[in-house]
């Protein structure tokens, strides 16, 4: 089974916790009989390739700071995930973001050909779905959560941000229009991935309040240090998958802000996340150390 590689400046219990996430993904991807090989083995390719798990952790740190369990979001953890892979696998293709690697490793259409990378993003969206249903109760929290990940992923938000981000913005759309893209790209995912931790966790108003804010925040900061990434890796790697979006001509937000401004706005936005989260009190610990791993990551 594959693990995750371990970054210490996340929280202390963040291995234990990926552990029984990577776990639990492997098993939602013993696909039945049926599955032909191939088409399975590029699920479990992209899915279960080394990653962070931040929407994952998000999901079930956000349950345990309203008071739920592990074990209850771990499902909706799971669902995350498989929506975040069919995500990533769609944007690698060439009539997209025309990626050949991805976290190291060759791209699911360069393993296994478009074909079958297309129907593997379809089949983790699938699955997605399939997984809140029967692993979140009971039921109307099941149907809320399929609810709220179907909204982030669709045509407002993750598909809609995509569509505009491969159209490109011209420079003078200015930060209102970078930032529109990115809340509905990157954002409305970890929004959701919080959301469904607070419906895990059947959390009142003011507990979803609190960690939608942490969200938001967190979701632009995310992307602004991944643009930051891009262009450091830029000044120091050749020939590498890096600064992709510099040379494709997409608009970011060092390229509009400057580096200098990018890192203060992205440094801004970690204090805000951290604020949101004080009504959860000390409960909140884990959200607030990935927000700041956000921001002090290297890649």
């Amino acid at each position: 089974m594959p693990v995750t590689s371990q970054t210490s400046s996340l929280p202390q219990n963040t291995a234990e916790t990926r552990q029984r996430i990577e776990a639990a993904l492997f098993a939602y991807t013993e696909l039945p009989e049926d599955c032909p090989r191939e088409l399975r083995e590029a699920m479990r390719y992209s899915l279960l390739a080394p990653g962070k798990r931040l929407r994952a952790l998000l999901v079930v740190w956000g349950a345990d700071a309203c008071g739920g369990s592990i074990e209850a979001a771990t499902s909706a953890a799971c669902a995350v995930e498989m929506v975040h892979a069919y995500s990533l696998i769609h944007d690698d293709l060439p009539a997209m973001d025309n990626d050949d690697l991805r976290r190291g490793l060759p791209a699911c259409h360069k393993r296994f050909g478009e074909a079958i990378a297309i129907l593997a993003g379809d089949g983790l969206l699938a699955l997605a779905f399939g997984t809140i249903a029967g692993g979140v109760g009971p039921p109307e929290t099941a149907a809320a959560c399929c609810r709220v990940l179907a909204e982030a992923a669709g045509p407002a938000c993750l598909v809609g941000g995509q569509a505009d981000d491969i159209a490109g913005k011209p420079p003078e759309s200015g930060i209102q229009a970078l930032e529109s893209i990115h809340r509905r790209k990157t954002g409305a995912l970890i929004e959701a991935s919080l959301r469904l931790g607070a419906l895990t966790a059947h959390a009142d108003d003011r507990q979803t309040a609190a960690l939608l804010r942490y969200g938001r925040a967190l979701g632009l900061a995310f992307q602004i240090t991944d643009d930051l990434l891009d262009v450091r890796g830029d000044e120091v790697a050749v020939g590498k998958r890096v600064g992709k979006d510099s040379v494709q001509g997409k608009l970011t937000f060092p390229g509009l802000l400057g580096v200098d401004q990018a890192v203060r706005r992205a440094a801004e936005l970690t204090a805000e996340a951290c604020r949101a989260l004080e009504p959860l009190g000390s409960r909140a610990a884990n959200l607030e150390g990935l927000a700041r791993y956000v921001l002090e990551r290297n890649r």
